[in-house]
């Protein structure tokens, strides 16, 4: 069994393959691509489930930290910071048990690459409960350092107001049952509508993720809201990185 240590220090430990699918959020307003998403896939295409499925308590940091790792590499090799969007990697907050300790594969593996550190957007979903003094350590020396943090399927776990009057992320993820079928939902509109306006309050940025029609982009707009992600836009692509050429149209293709 790999213990944290280890695991965090070099990333040895968990011995399934794996590989990136990166998918493009969307700044409507500006018309350019804001941020990629690096979601994990296995190294045949399969879905996320595929890999994360192999993940146990034994071997949690380690992959944790491969995919870091796997997510800068990835995306340095595809030109993404050349394009000037930034990098959102997920990771475990229970997969961290001390921040400084582990980030340093991280760290060394920008470096190393020559990624810019306040392009790398760290993101967390809260599935499980979680200490929140720890969970704050965590978001805080992020920043410190110079990383971007992001809240994500905020509504839906443990991460809601309580968390957010004690920490502002740089963004917030809508959690996407708030955004399936909004143009339909006049309660939806509301709290979508009152949450736009609160985290702008608070000089943090919302994505609408899970936008899947037409219908819902355009009244998500009208909401207010400027960052979208999701398939009304494109896909993930694997090992690729979506272009785009306005909101009439984004191409698929490699970026090499």
């Amino acid at each position: 069994m790999t213990t944290g240590c280890e695991g965090c220090r070099d990333g040895t430990g968990f011995e399934q393959p794996f590989s990136m699918a990166f998918q493009p959020i969307v700044d409507v307003n500006g018309q350019a691509i804001f941020a990629y998403e690096a979601l994990v896939r296995g190294t045949e295409r399969q879905g996320a489930y595929s890999v994360l499925s192999q993940v146990a308590d034994g071997n949690r940091y380690a992959f944790d930290q491969q995919c870091r790792v796997k997510a800068i590499e990835l995306a340095t090799g595809l030109g993404l910071p050349q394009t000037g969007a930034s990098l959102s990697i997920n990771f475990m907050p229970n997969a961290v048990y001390e921040p400084r300790a582990c980030i340093r594969l991280t760290l060394a593996t920008a470096m190393r690459t020559g990624f810019p550190l306040n392009k790398i957007i760290f993101e967390f979903t809260e599935d499980e409960k979680l200490d929140t003094d720890h969970l704050l350590n965590i978001l805080r020396t992020y920043r410190a350092m110079g990383f971007k943090t992001a809240i994500d399927d905020f509504g839906a776990g443990y991460a809601g107001l309580g968390l957010l009057s004690k920490f502002q992320p740089d963004i917030v993820k809508l959690d996407m049952e708030l955004i399936r079928g909004i143009d339909r939902d006049g309660v939806k509109q509301r709290i979508v509508k009152s949450m736009i306006t609160l985290l702008s309050d608070l000089n943090i940025q919302t994505i609408c993720e899970g936008v899947e029609t037409a219908e819902e982009l355009g009244v998500l707009q009208d909401l207010g809201a400027n960052l979208i992600q999701g398939y009304v836009l494109a896909k993930p692509m694997f090992e690729g990185l979506v272009g785009f050429d306005g909101l009439s149209g984004m191409t698929a293709r490699k970026v090499a």
